[in-house]
């Protein structure tokens, strides 16, 4: 799995003019996934996404956590982070899930992120042609990897 977290100040998903996702300060999630992955690549990722310290403290320094200052999640679908792009001009995504298997691994996300965070987290609409709309809150933009822990 990989993941695209930017910290946000707000930001909101629309699909066909519906607003189906919108939070406040908290953390914009794109999500990919591929075939090799397994529960326990979502289980360590869903950790690492709510308890990476990248909010400010009272002294300006990244420490706090999403819970620490009661932030959201907008959980969004991006199969094309496991874009190849060696060959040519045209990326391949040969490597990202198919929906029967990233589907359920997207709502598992999604549900171990609301447990870990005791509340909902919002999101678009699986393989639907989404509007991402955000305010990037820094700018503060990092990537993750589950194959790639150390």
């Amino acid at each position: 799995m990989r993941v695209v977290i930017q910290r946000v100040s707000q930001a909101s998903c629309t699909v066909s003019g519906t607003v189906t996702g919108k939070i406040e300060a908290g953390l914009l999630v794109l999500l990919g996934i591929e075939d090799a992955d397994t529960a326990d690549d979502l289980e360590w990722l869903a950790q690492k996404i709510v308890n990476m310290r990248i909010f400010g403290d009272e002294n300006g320094l990244m420490n706090k956590a999403l819970a620490d200052v009661n932030g959201d999640i907008l959980l969004i679908s991006q199969f094309t982070l496991f874009a190849q792009t060696k060959k040519g001009n045209r990326p391949s995504f040969i490597r990202a899930a198919r929906p029967d298997k990233a589907i359920p691994m997207y709502e598992q996300m999604k549900t171990q992120l609301q447990s870990l965070l005791n509340k909902p987290v919002a999101t678009g609409i699986f393989g639907a042609d989404m509007k991402i709309a955000l305010v990037n809150d820094g700018p503060v933009t990092i990537t993750i990897d589950s194959k790639v822990k150390e």
